[in-house]
């Protein structure tokens, strides 16, 4: 494994199949850098796919007991579809990329740049709960500069689908070192997941960091630098 990828927080090197879908939870970082999706995934339109979960929720909702004659009630099948394709699952979708253009490094600005504070809601792939959080993200420039406000949709658009913090952190890094031409991109994520404080051991206090450090960014020096950065 590479200096700038993050090690399995348990060091557990258990085989997927090895596990029940409890265990999943806990080993959650033996899934790949890619989102799982099947081959067929994009073959349906997006208004079948809303169809198709609305009828299925309405399954949900009828065996959970709920009254779906109830006017309260009856809309929601459809507006959680909508929700799922539109919205928080719209990430899943390549259709949905944020097109990025570069512009030339004219102030000859060789430093690193932090975009900090970007807030972002994602969701859990193992609950489908919130996950809700905060990522900071600096880059040294190789001779291109990309605007602040993509370096955000970058972001939001690999949350925008079921995830694990420690995918979404590798994939917006991944991203971007592709998007810039440079090694030198540094992910830092710190987020609260509500499947952790709204179930389960039920922590509201805790949280998550995680960290991609790529090219200049694997020294302690520059961590530490960028560490000072994000805490002012």
């Amino acid at each position: 494994m590479k200096t700038n990828e993050i090690m399995p927080l348990n060091g557990n090197n258990t085989s997927q199949s090895t596990l029940n879908h409890d265990d999943v939870g806990d080993n959650h970082m033996l899934t790949g850098m890619d989102t799982p999706m099947i081959p067929t995934a994009f073959l349906i339109s997006d208004k079948e796919k809303k169809e198709r979960i609305a009828f299925h929720f309405t399954e949900i909702m009828d065996t959970l007991g709920l009254d779906l004659n109830d006017d309260s009630l009856k809309g929601t099948p459809e507006r959680v579809a909508k929700m799922y394709i539109e919205e928080i699952f719209s990430g899943l979708d390549p259709k949905n990329k944020p097109k990025i253009a570069l512009f030339e490094n004219k102030y000859q600005y060789e430093q690193m740049l932090v975009e900090k504070n970007i807030t972002f809601y994602s969701n859990c792939e193992h609950h489908f709960v919130p996950i809700i959080g905060k990522a900071h993200i600096a880059y040294v420039s190789s001779g291109k500069v990309i605007g602040l406000s993509k370096l955000n949709r970058v972001v939001q658009y690999f949350a925008k689908r079921p995830q694990v913090q420690e995918r979404l952190t590798n994939q917006i890094a991944r991203e971007l070192q592709k998007v810039l031409k440079t090694e030198d991109v540094a992910v830092i994520i710190d987020a609260k997941h509500l499947c952790v404080s709204s179930r389960g051991i039920k922590d509201d206090t805790s949280a998550t960091v995680t960290a991609f450090y790529g090219g200049v960014f694997n020294t302690h020096e520059k961590i530490v630098e960028l560490q000072n950065f994000i805490s002012h």
